[in-house]
């Protein structure tokens, strides 16, 4: 089976409830929800949520579209990932944003492609940074085995929080592959941080979106070359401050930086 986790939790001090924001009607996480589920590949989709009861919105989203919630610790994700995976018979692990609501479905299943008929450990469109691909269209997939082994090994902050570090950090122990595009994308910014992602992304929804809800990345970037003030939106926005603040753990609590 191929499990397809798509980690949410609404307590985001960035922009507070930022993937139950709505555009037309539905919030930003049934967007998405619906994206990954034209996904050919994924068999299974679980949202790894939390049991904060500002969570019981994304339950009730959950139950509304037939998808699978599992409910753990709001600090510790890559936790939430194991149980979540537990209670499947699930070797492959897909591991999806839920700040990621323009995220192609055929994205997805290339990455599953690759890994499934190759001999990689981990294959990702983002990671190790920097790939080709724009910031929202994150995929990363993993075997079943490895994500018990980083559960029972990761201990910094940064490895809990963002679940992968310690297989992307460690090209010694693990066979690693970053996908990359034709075209390098990496100056597009299409994750919801800040309140310039949002207005960008209610643009696409309201105009992209509107006339052709199953658009491609490659029509996604067609649409931003026609309209360039768009980009404009949210190309100021400084990448990875998550990322920073999980190092500033690390090193509160006595590990040395990756």
């Amino acid at each position: 089976m191929i499990l397809g986790i798509l980690q949410a939790r609404a307590n985001s001090s960035r922009l507070p409830n930022k993937i139950l924001l709505k555009i037309k009607e539905k919030t930003i996480l049934e967007y998405e929800l619906e994206r990954i589920l034209n996904s050919k590949k994924i068999n299974k989709i679980i949202v790894a949520t939390t049991t904060n009861k500002k969570d019981d919105e994304i339950v009730k989203i959950c139950q509304k579209m037939g998808v699978e919630c599992y409910r753990g610790l709001e600090n510790d994700v890559l936790h939430r990932f194991k149980m979540a995976s537990d209670t499947t018979d699930a070797k492959t692990i897909v591991r999806l944003n839920s700040d990621c609501p323009l995220l192609d479905p055929l994205l997805i299943d290339d990455a599953i492609r690759l890994f499934l008929t190759n001999e990689y450990d981990y294959v990702s469109t983002l990671f190790p940074k920097t790939g080709s691909y724009p910031d929202g269209m994150s995929v990363e997939v993993f075997s079943k085995k490895i994500l018990d082994k980083i559960f029972s090994e990761s201990k910094r902050p940064s490895e809990r929080e963002h679940v992968t570090p310690s297989i992307w950090n460690n090209p010694d122990k693990f066979k690693i592959k970053r996908m990359e595009n034709k075209q390098n994308l990496s100056k597009y910014r299409f994750c919801l941080d800040y309140e310039e992602d949002f207005q960008l992304i209610k643009n696409v929804i309201e105009n992209l979106w509107s006339n052709k809800p199953n658009f491609k990345l490659d029509e996604l970037i067609e649409w931003m070359e026609k309209n360039p003030d768009m980009f404009k939106i949210n190309s100021q926005i400084k990448i990875d401050e998550g990322w920073k603040r999980s190092i500033q753990k690390d090193k509160l609590e006595g590990f040395n930086q990756l």
